[in-house]
């Protein structure tokens, strides 16, 4: 067979195994360009051996080792899962916390958005009206309403774009003192305070619950509280469930009327708050998607705005390649800190890190954690990293922030959200129907085969780059102006189209009573 259309991907010249970028994988006979012949059919995303690799040799890719073969593996083998054994992960105490040496990026001027400008000075990229739940039993009343809402309402405000339930299982039957308990807690507190609400939010809960209501009021500059409101189910003064509905459909149309006033105005990109995250990767995800977004937050951060990447299980194996990129060892030690805890938490719950790499992942051809930490991290890009946030805190710094979340999808979205993003880019390589209804989430496919099977749900195909079609640097600007497109009203994600939107998942680490 000839090698000129075979194209396999070497991350590093350090590689000794390199990537099937052919669609279909290659036939077990094929000559590559270097003139290595595949022993064994190899399908698409997957591994081949560069060369020999002895039993408890290094197999290295990104120039890292993502496992040690467990028996002879020839040049021209497929290697997946089965002959490999998996590294321990780099020893939190032996990583250096010295002072690093962080160059200075090269501002980014002039770039900007139509943006809706609260009184705190965030920006919201959408105009919602947001009711949140002080406890899971009001769940079936806020989702009535949310379709009362938008049938006779909604219409009358064209200026307001949603109306959202912000639903969670939380709020009662919980040990609400427990240390834990902060974690959710903060997050439905924060998620409340999203720039995308416009600074109000409607506050629902049943009456006798332990999270009381008035302990999620968003903080206004002005201390006042004109465009937030609370109602009990519990309310003496209602009479029936209809009774009920009415004296709340009176206080949203208050909200809608505040809400319809907001305008889009022209803001600076560095009002931007993106959340980076990737779910359903593959072995295309850290050569395609991951760069390009990567090369879009190194933009978002010279442009003055503020990029989060999170999951913890899926930096964890590459922590050793981060800390170098903290500003100071303060931060370095909260990042190492998030680690440790994250590693009790597992070791608390019986699992280790290796129960991240699910069935997907690794039909994709993502073989260990270590190796899709490394591809996971390139979403980061090469900014200085600027501060950690635990789980569900607010962002505090413009820049590149670690959000410490687990690598569950829709756990992660809810934390970022509770961050404060208000955009989120979502990468995948097996798909996913992911989306938020709060915030605009853009979903970048790493391979062309996925991104044109799913015309309608893919906002984007990074898999341009592993055909050679583009750059990492072509695909990067690409999603960085999109990204402004669909800030400011210009564009509509695909998940926004259909309406396909997640429900939000809190992370609750604590005990339940």
């Amino acid at each position: 067979m000839q090698a000129t259309n075979n194209i396999v991907i070497k991350t590093t010249p350090l590689d000794n195994v390199g990537i099937v970028a052919n669609t279909l994988g290659l036939a077990e006979g094929t000559l590559l360009q270097d003139g290595i012949k595949l022993l064994q059919y190899i399908p698409s995303g997957h591994k081949v051996a560069l060369s020999d690799i002895n039993k408890g040799g290094e197999i290295i890719r990104y120039g890292q080792t993502i496992g040690y073969a467990n028996k002879l593996v020839k040049q021209g083998e497929w290697i997946e899962e089965s002959k490999m054994d998996l590294p321990n992960p780099p020893d939190l105490q032996f990583i250096s916390l010295s002072e690093n040496s962080i160059a200075a990026v090269e501002p980014l001027e002039g770039y900007t958005f139509e943006g809706f400008r609260n009184s705190d000075g965030s920006v919201g990229t959408k105009n919602v009206l947001g009711i949140t739940t002080s406890v899971q039993c009001v769940a079936g009343l806020t989702e009535h309403l949310v379709k009362k809402i938008k049938q006779e309402l909604l219409p009358l405000y064209p200026n307001v774009d949603d109306v959202v339930a912000l639903n969670h299982s939380y709020g009662c039957g919980v040990a609400i003192n427990a240390p834990a308990a902060i974690v959710p807690i903060r997050t439905i507190k924060n998620i409340a305070a999203n720039p995308n609400f416009g600074g109000g939010i409607m506050i629902i809960g049943l009456g006798c619950e332990k999270l009381r209501p008035e302990s999620l009021l968003p903080k206004n500059n002005d201390d006042s509280d004109e465009f937030t409101s609370i109602t009990y189910m519990q309310d003496e003064s209602f009479h029936g469930f209809n009774d009920m509905v009415k004296g709340i459909m009176k206080t949203a149309e208050t909200h809608l009327k505040s809400l319809n006033k907001r305008k889009r105005e022209t803001c600076p990109a560095s009002d931007l708050v993106v959340g980076m995250q990737c779910g359903g990767s593959d072995a295309f995800s850290g050569l395609t998607a991951n760069p390009a977004a990567g090369f879009a937050t190194d933009l978002i951060v010279r442009a003055g705005g503020s990029v989060m990447f999170s999951e913890v299980t899926e930096v964890r194996d590459a922590i050793h390649l981060l800390v170098p990129r903290t500003i100071n060892p303060t931060v370095g030690r909260a990042l190492l800190d998030e680690m440790k805890w994250y590693d009790d938490y597992l070791l608390q719950g019986q699992v280790d890190r290796s129960a991240n790499t699910t069935p997907g992942n690794k039909l994709g051809g993502l073989s260990t954690i270590v190796e899709k930490a490394l591809g996971s991290i390139a979403k980061s890009g090469k900014s200085p990293i600027v501060d950690v946030l635990g789980p569900g805190e607010k962002i505090r710094k413009k820049g590149l922030s670690f959000a410490a979340t687990p690598a569950s999808d829709f756990v992660c979205g809810t934390l970022q959200l509770a961050s404060g993003m208000n955009m989120h880019v979502f990468m995948t390589g097996r798909g996913t129907p992911y989306g938020l209804s709060m915030v605009p989430v853009i979903k970048v496919g790493s391979n062309s085969k996925l991104s044109q099977r799913w015309f309608d749900l893919i906002d984007l195909d990074a898999g341009q780059i592993a055909s050679g079609e583009k750059t990492i640097e072509e695909m990067g600007w690409e999603l960085f102006f999109l990204i402004l497109d669909v800030a400011s009203g210009k564009k509509k994600v695909a998940c926004d189209i259909l309406g396909l939107h997640n429900d939000l998942v809190l992370f609750n680490p604590g005990p339940l009573t």
